[in-house]
Parts: structure tokens; C-alpha cells; sequence
């Protein structure tokens, strides 16, 4: 073979080494995440029967309503992880956890195992599952990572010409100010993933999406339960229209600068350690 070839083998092993190396660095695999790619593509936002709005606190404990069990046990078990619902160290059944969301084991195992390839749970064979710990070292290497992904790329989304359709976007604005109002953590905490996710989505890079959730799925934000119908809650909701309003303005150092300030809330009074 010629020599060129091999150099360009050898280059080709050396960048795939290195990519593997910066995967690893995130805490857990990218592997089985197709999950939030496909439904951004394919679910659209379809309502629940009977309902113009996402579950509440009180109807995620109740039956599931959407065309998708499994995605929306995902969904709302994610979201009860990262506030803290369930709590870390509890060995958590399969049946109590299907009987909280009104449906059978099947979907919620599937959903358990879509968590547990994303490293926020680990399966305890035959008797249920445990929620993963994070330390407050992880909790601080996961924020200067999505600053690092998140502040830039939202701002490339204000500088792009022209500035992209961003309906979707405010209209989970309208929602996640409707869930801090009444008080739903649940449904507060799965918006503001959606919200976040589809304003980066703009972008176009199905990678970069799809990295953002898994860290955004490993954060803990323990805090905002204390911050329920207060002053503080209803702000840090506003905080999402104000980031919109500077992307559909195309200013790009606002939207930098307000992306970073909700982010740094993460490591502040959102996260009231335990």
C-alpha cells in the first residue's frame, strides 16, 4: 500500500482514540440517547387527551394520557430525578413506579433502561432500581461543560441570518411560566429540558442536541422544590423569555450573557445541596 495511506490510517485511528477519550469524559455513554433526536423530529408536541397542557405535579403520579407510554414515563421519571423527587440511595420497584403513573411495567421498564444507558439510574436485577449519586465535584465538572456547549451555541442561534422560526420555542416559554405559577415542579423541570433542547436544535447538529440533554439529565437541581410559589420561581421562568426575546433580536452577546447567568443558578440556589 502506499505510505500515504497508511499515514492517513494512522491519522484516522489517532481521531477516533482522541473522540472516544472526550466521550468518556462526559460520565456516561452516548449510546442509546436516539431517544430526544428522533421524538424532536417525529413527536412534534402533541397534547395529552382532552388537555391543551403537559401533565401536572398531581397527574404525573396519576395515569399517563399520551400516545407514548414509554416516552412519557421517560420523560417525567427524568425529570423527577433531576428535582430530587427520587431520592438517591432508595431502591425503587418497577410495580411501585408503575402503579404511581397508571400504566404496566412493560413501558417503564423501557423507559428505566433508556435512563440507565444515560447513567441517571442503575437496575438492580429483580428488584428494581437505584438513582444514580452524583458528587458536588461531578455536579461542577457537568455546569463548565453546558457552558462551555450551551452559551455559545444559543448565541449562535441569535446570529444566525435570518433568525429561525421560534414559535415552538415561546410557546414553551408560555408553559414553563404556567408550571412555576401553579407550583408543578414535574412539569417545570420537563419543559424547561424541551424548551433548552429545541432552541439549540435551531442549530441543525443532532449531536450536539443530543449531548446537551444527557447533561442536562445528569444535573441535580434539588433547590427549586423550596422555590415553589415564590417570587424567585416565577423569575427564574422569565429568565427562558428573556433569553428568547434576545436570540429572536439577533443579539447574540445578550443571548451569551443571559444563558450564562440562568446556567450559573445551577451551582447557586437551584442545586441546595444535600
Amino acid at each position: 500500500m502506499p505510505r500515504s495511506y497508511w499515514c492517513c490510517t494512522a491519522m484516522r485511528r489517532s481521531l477516533w482514540q482522541s473522540a472516544m477519550r472526550i466521550t468518556s469524559s462526559f460520565g456516561s455513554s452516548l449510546q442509546g440517547v436516539r431517544y430526544y433526536a428522533n421524538r424532536m423530529e417525529t413527536r412534534g408536541r402533541q397534547p395529552m387527551s382532552g388537555s391543551t397542557s403537559l401533565p401536572t405535579r398531581t397527574a404525573d403520579r396519576g395515569p399517563l394520557q399520551r400516545s407514548s407510554l414509554r416516552d412519557d414515563a421517560a420523560r417525567v421519571l427524568r425529570a423527577r430525578i433531576v428535582g430530587g423527587e427520587l431520592e438517591v440511595g432508595r431502591l425503587y420497584s418497577i410495580g411501585e413506579i408503575s402503579a404511581e403513573l397508571g400504566t404496566s411495567p412493560t413501558p417503564v421498564r423501557e423507559a428505566l433502561l433508556e435512563l440507565a444507558n444515560n447513567g441517571l439510574i442503575s437496575m438492580v436485577r429483580n428488584r428494581g432500581f437505584k438513582v444514580t449519586e452524583m458528587t458536588d465535584e461531578d455536579l461542577d465538572h457537568l455546569v463548565a461543560i453546558r457552558m462551555m456547549l450551551e452559551v455559545p451555541a444559543s448565541a449562535q442561534v441569535a446570529a444566525m441570518h435570518p433568525v429561525p422560526d421560534l414559535a415552538d420555542v415561546k410557546a414553551l416559554c408560555a408553559e414553563i411560566e404556567d408550571a412555576a405559577a401553579r407550583g408543578d415542579l414535574t412539569t417545570f423541570l420537563a419543559v424547561d429540558r424541551d424548551l433548552h433542547l429545541a432552541l439549540i436544535g435551531k442549530l441543525g447538529n443532532p449531536r450536539l442536541t443530543r449531548m446537551v440533554g444527557e447533561l442536562r439529565d445528569q444535573s441535580r437541581l434539588y433547590g427549586l422544590g423550596p422555590m415553589l410559589d415564590t417570587p424567585q420561581m416565577a423569575e427564574s421562568a422569565h429568565e427562558h423569555t428573556l433569553i428568547v426575546d434576545a436570540v429572536e433580536a439577533g443579539d447574540a452577546d445578550e443571548t451569551a450573557r443571559l444563558v450564562e447567568k440562568h446556567l450559573s443558578h445551577i451551582r447557586g440556589h437551584w442545586s441546595a445541596h444535600r
